[in-house]
């Protein structure tokens, strides 16, 4: 016994699709690539930031396992 297909009541539409993005989906976006623009030409205004000592250490630790 064949299955029956359900069909639609209204037909798909093959048009453009209208889709509205909130204002800080292009904003947001915008936004860090100009921030990240500016540390690009001016590197001197990137500090970096001092950590923990133990942090640092880790941090190598696994650099080193990882580079084997």
């Amino acid at each position: 016994m064949p299955a029956r297909t359900h069909t639609r009541p209204h037909p798909a539409t093959t048009g453009g699709v209208d889709i509205r993005l909130p204002w800080w989906a292009l904003a947001l976006p915008a936004l860090a690539f100009v921030a990240l623009l500016t540390l690009i030409l001016n590197p001197s205004d990137a500090h970096a930031a001092t950590g923990d000592p133990a942090i640092t250490q880790l941090f190598a630790r696994v650099q080193q396992l990882l580079a084997r």
